[in-house]
């Protein structure tokens, strides 16, 4: 068994994961109406729930019982997956999750209707804290983290788009949208479970820089994985990135430290008529003769220990272990 497969079995069969995994089943049971039948599929397809775990483990850690902030944690991935619902309709991919994407399965406008339903269940979900304990102020507090998430979410998704188009677009560039598109619902999971937990200031702080660490280790590895990876494990398009002509972090570096040679083939991939197969085929050689790849991923495992050195003022508990399991997960995991 691997490293990262251990750390998946470490996470995936935790109490805490249990707690989450059966809440989010018990909420989307078979029922009735076609946005529900939707949101069911979209939400019950194989993952790891990482960003409700955050919340979950966040909230534990600073001291909330587990019941009292799990339909926070839910909350969290009904927002990711409406995020993904529709950026699967932007990118234009049939696969999610190693099966077909909701707009595939469903249609187009199902597919953006209940992307916004379960963008409403956010709030429905997270109201549902304060019948459980949570003060009212706490629970405001984390709406506003999550819709913040949320406002962040679609900035990144338009600077992304805008960085795609330019033809000097540049590390900083990139790391602002990484910053706003992935860093938003870990930072978002782990500031709303501090807040609901009633932590410190000092401590929701700690948790918040955890988190964008973590989440910045986590997309440099999602760049790395369509060249290292297998698609049918990954559960999305490994051409996904360069069909979209996404300058991601291994290109970008790249660029930085190509000879003329590497710099046309660089050119020519992003800017020629070619299919995303012959762009994928013509960036793999670059990435793989630049180290570019690899400097990604030092660049995460390097993010990564930063995000556990921020937990070490946390005293010990499963949330904490599962935290840094996660921190160390993010820069390892083949899905």
């Amino acid at each position: 068994m691997t490293g990262a497969e251990q750390l998946i079995r470490e996470i995936t069969t935790s109490s805490l994961a249990d707690e989450v995994r059966d809440a989010l089943a018990r909420r989307w049971q078979p029922g009735d109406g076609r946005i529900h039948e939707i949101s069911r599929y979209a939400l019950l397809a194989p993952g790891k729930l990482l960003r409700p775990l955050l919340l979950a483990a966040t909230a534990e850690t600073c001291g909330a019982p587990r019941e009292q902030v799990l339909p926070a944690a839910l909350a969290v991935e009904y927002l990711h997956v409406a995020s993904l619902v529709h950026d699967d309709i932007i990118d234009g991919d049939d696969l999610r999750r190693g099966r077909a994407s909701v707009h595939a399965r469903f249609g187009m406008s199902d597919a953006i209707v209940t992307g916004d339903a379960l963008l409403f269940q956010v709030f429905a979900s997270l109201a549902e804290c304060a019948d459980r304990g949570a003060s009212d102020r706490a629970v405001l507090a984390a709406i506003g983290v999550l819709a913040k998430a949320g406002v962040d979410l679609c900035e990144g998704q338009a600077q992304e788009a805008r960085l795609a188009a330019a033809a000097d677009g540049t590390v900083a560039e990139y790391l602002r949208v990484a910053e706003l598109k992935t860093g938003a619902l870990f930072r978002g999971a782990c500031r709303a479970g501090a807040l609901l937990a009633g932590a410190e200031p000092a401590t929701a702080d700690g948790i918040t820089r955890y988190a964008e660490h973590a989440g910045l280790a986590f997309q440099l590895r999602d760049d790395v994985l369509p060249y290292v990876g297998d698609a049918a494990v990954v559960g999305k398009p490994d051409t996904s990135d360069a069909a979209n002509l996404r300058l991601t972090m291994p290109v970008l570096l790249a660029r930085e430290v190509a000879g003329p040679q590497d710099r046309a083939a660089l050119d020519r991939a992003l800017t020629a008529d070619l299919t995303a197969r012959e762009r994928f085929a013509v960036l793999t050689e670059v990435l793989d003769r630049t180290g570019a790849l690899e400097k990604t991923q030092q660049r995460a495992e390097a993010e990564a220990a930063l995000a556990e050195a921020e937990l070490e003022s946390l005293s010990p508990s499963e949330g904490r272990d599962l935290l840094s399991a996660l921190a160390r997960l993010s820069t390892s995991r083949d899905r």
